[in-house]
């Protein structure tokens, strides 16, 4: 009785086994998957915060919904994050460079998520559901590579997991480092800050 059980578990791994190595192409696959489709939305919605292109209202709408948020800098601060947003989300897409990826796409989501942190988490209400959901993609990014259909493995480029995960914290330690840097003061002596 006991060596079918034991036929079964030897047959199981090596079943595993096989099964680990044809999965592997899948895993890339889901790779994949979520980088283009999470670069390509990041990438178009900084494209919308500085042109007309894909929806966008051009730069002066841009600009005035980073002053609306309290930021300082509004069309500079547009610019900037609709640089990062695009490069970001294009080198994800990409799979090129992907700790840089991964850490200008967290950085900006950051900055997102604390904006729409008094909202709540509920995408609904306006909440950060949505940017935190792409930080901690951008997590699980940075952990497992961007797999073997990506720029970086076709060049050679080998990236250890910590090096996504040192790119995604420091993403994030960037993004509230840009929030609190650009944060605008709201009344001072009863005066309304115009930059």
């Amino acid at each position: 009785m006991r060596k079918p059980c034991l036929a079964v578990r030897q047959r199981s791994l090596r079943t595993a086994r096989g099964v680990g190595g044809q999965g592997a192409g899948w895993t890339d696959a889901g790779l994949l998957s979520l980088r283009i489709v999470v670069g390509g939305l990041v990438a178009t919605h900084g494209l919308q915060k500085m042109t007309r292109w894909v929806g966008g209202e051009g730069l002066s709408a841009g600009a005035e919904e980073f002053r609306r948020d309290g930021f300082r800098g509004g069309r500079l601060t547009a610019v900037a994050a609709g640089s990062g947003q695009t490069v970001g989300g294009l080198l994800l897409a990409a799979g090129l460079l992907t700790p840089l990826a991964v850490a200008t796409v967290a950085g900006v989501m950051t900055v997102a998520a604390t904006v729409k942190l008094p909202h709540g988490p509920w995408v609904q209400n306006d909440g950060y559901e949505y940017p935190l959901v792409l930080v901690a993609s951008m997590g699980v990014t940075g952990l497992t590579g961007p797999g073997a259909w990506s720029l970086d493995r076709l060049t050679g480029i080998n990236w250890p997991s910590s090096a996504g995960i040192v790119g995604c914290a420091a993403g994030v330690l960037g993004g509230l480092a840009t929030r609190r840097a650009l944060l605008r003061p709201r009344e001072r002596s009863g005066e309304t800050d115009v930059t």
